[in-house]
């Protein structure tokens, strides 16, 4: 049975992976309201980006902040590359997936970092 410290970690956890999706979510309302004339795609992507900071305010009350601000930076970047790629048709260069796999490799560093 999960204590109740555990079970307030895996309502953190997913408070952080809502925030990332909400923040995937604004940047790409951004970018879409961007290549057109859609004010109501900036109200979305505003709103989208405040529930991610209030879901990332909500997961630092178990995570440490430098955790989750890695991790939300970090699967935030690599989830929005994969939307540029798959949604915007844009291509990523071998250096740039280079760089990715250096940001999620450092994530995985801080976050055993904070476990030792």
């Amino acid at each position: 049975m999960l204590s109740f410290k555990n079970r307030n970690l895996i309502v953190a956890w997913l408070f952080l992976l809502s925030a990332i999706a909400a923040e995937v979510a604004g940047t790409t309302l951004m970018a879409n309201a961007s290549r057109g004339d859609s004010f109501q795609g900036y109200l979305l992507m505003a709103a989208a980006l405040a529930a991610s900071y209030y879901l990332l305010s909500q997961a630092i009350g178990q995570i440490s902040i430098g955790i989750a601000y890695a991790v939300w930076e970090g699967i935030g970047l690599a989830s929005l590359s994969l939307v540029s790629v798959l949604v915007f048709k844009e291509d990523l260069s071998g250096t740039e997936l280079l760089g990715l796999a250096l940001v999620m490799m450092g994530i995985v560093c801080v976050a055993l970092g904070e476990e030792s």
